[in-house]
């Protein structure tokens, strides 16, 4: 029996966990990284702020987009209160526990390590994301469930004819321009905690969903193109870059996100689709690997930084720690534990 699991869906949020762990590493060896709350290295390594402005244009609307389509195929098996109660279990409950039980374990490391005064206040931290989309669950999923209720009306099926066309990029283009001359963002990449973040986050969230109901039809106009995601892409951004050092017009930053999130659907819907035990075990580790990572990041950042040794050692030192913590702490107490499995949000064995 062939199953119709979309695999390349998976990859791409495993990728884009793995690519959110990498930058937040990076942060600390940025000037700036202590004034969002980061443990930083006292030398900076500022020429790794180039791949960084590449990825911090669409690293995080990519997550919201993959998490608009999990929906759909949690929808597929549930109605609506089975799906806000099954949310409820995945998100929220995961939000809280780490809210409580997460969070202020790194804010008191970076308190201490920069000499503050070790207090506890409340603080989402990374976590804002994991409320973001379960508030987007409970206010979309009403006309979710009526656009998948009427998937032979007329609105379905004249959004899926337009999304089978590049026309598909023009459309999301403008919809996130548009917010962005609204809410009027600075910087347009501070997603976090933010109403741009926020209004962002739903529309890509709409759009995720709005792509798998589109069907077969989106993701293979996708391939066809795919390379010309790509180029635009790449070509915006060295235009962002070289051109304009960085400081490029909004609808031109929108465009180069856009360009890169449709190049990233588009290169893993045409060659990640394959399952693989590889891909069983990062999808189900993904979610508490993302909770846990920032402790042991601040754990290896205080560890690595006072040592005297090469900047760009320091990050590969940092980055190994932080892979390694997560993961052996996933792999031999998180996925063990069956009270652990539940509060990190995953199913039951």
């Amino acid at each position: 029996m062939l199953s119709n699991r979309k695999y390349y869906i998976d990859w791409i949020r495993v990728i884009a966990i793995g690519l959110l762990l990498i930058y937040h590493v990076a942060i600390g060896f940025q000037p700036w990284g202590r004034l969002i709350g980061f443990i930083t290295n006292a030398q900076s390594w500022e020429s790794l702020w180039i791949p960084m402005t590449m990825l911090n244009v669409w690293r995080i609307p990519l997550l919201f987009f993959v998490s608009g389509m999990g929906v759909y195929f949690a929808m597929q098996r549930r109605n609506w209160k089975q799906l806000i109660t099954e949310r409820v279990q995945r998100i929220l409950l995961p939000f809280v526990f780490g809210y409580f039980c997460i969070v202020p374990i790194y804010l008191f490391m970076f308190q201490s390590n920069n000499g503050m005064k070790v207090d506890y206040y409340p603080n989402p931290g990374h976590l804002w994301f994991l409320a973001n989309i379960f508030i987007y669950v409970v206010v979309l999923s009403p006309l979710f469930f009526f656009l998948k209720k009427n998937e032979s009306g007329l609105f379905v099926l004249g959004m899926r004819k337009i999304l089978s066309t590049p026309l598909a990029w023009v459309i999301v283009v403008f919809a996130f321009t548009a917010e962005a001359l609204i809410v009027d963002p600075h910087p347009y990449e501070l997603y976090a905690l933010t109403a741009h973040g926020f209004v962002l986050g739903m529309m890509a969230f709409f759009f995720g969903f709005s792509f798998m109901l589109s069907g077969d039809d989106f993701w293979k106009m996708l391939a066809k193109w795919k390379w010309g995601f790509v180029s635009v892409a790449v070509g915006l951004f060295l235009v962002r870059w070289i051109i304009f050092h960085l400081q490029v017009p909004v609808y031109l930053l929108v465009a180069e996100s856009e360009s890169w999130i449709f190049s990233v659907l588009a290169l893993g819907y045409s060659y990640l689709n394959r399952p693989s035990k590889v891909l069983d075990y990062l999808s189900e580790a993904a979610y508490p690997v993302y909770i846990l990572h920032m402790i042991f990041l601040y754990t290896g950042a205080s560890l690595v930084f006072p040592i005297s040794i090469d900047v760009r050692l320091k990050f590969i030192l940092v980055l190994l720690f932080t892979f390694a913590g997560c993961f052996v702490t996933y792999d031999f107490v998180v996925r063990r534990v069956r009270l652990l499995r539940f509060l990190f949000g995953l199913r039951k064995r």
